[in-house]
């Protein structure tokens, strides 16, 4: 049977990233090991940490950079993160700098809200009813 180990996002400046991610967010470092000019940088929740890694890997590639843009530029997230409660976690990511561009919304029995990962991403916070 299969099981996702790893989901990537691509991230436009790893140091960045590896600070928004701890610092404001508040994943913890699982991997952070030199690979050329870049690092394999994963990060994962306190709560679940053998759980999935999220790889932070660099946009440096052409292909990628074009998709991680197009996705940006019509307002589509490209990760979503399973809170317990929305509205607390939306109050105290906004209490961190985190800029929002949806407030918490309910449809169809899920409440989410969508930030700026400030590294070119939108992600969505998911809270099922």
């Amino acid at each position: 049977m299969l099981k996702i180990s790893h989901s990537s996002i691509f991230v436009d400046d790893q140091d960045k990233a590896r600070r928004f991610y701890t610092e404001v967010l508040g994943f913890a470092i699982k991997h952070d090991l030199p690979v050329g000019d870049f690092n394999w940088l994963t990060v994962v929740s306190p709560a679940g940490p053998e759980g999935v890694e999220l790889l932070l890997e660099p946009n440096d590639n052409p292909a990628a950079k074009t998709y991680q843009t197009a996705i940006y530029g019509q307002g589509i997230p490209a990760t979503m993160f399973s809170v317990d409660d929305v509205h607390a976690e939306h109050q105290r990511l906004t209490a961190r700098g985190v800029s929002f561009r949806a407030e918490p919304t309910e449809a169809a029995g899920v409440t989410t809200a969508i930030f700026d990962d400030t590294c070119g991403n939108l992600i969505t916070i998911a809270q099922a009813s």
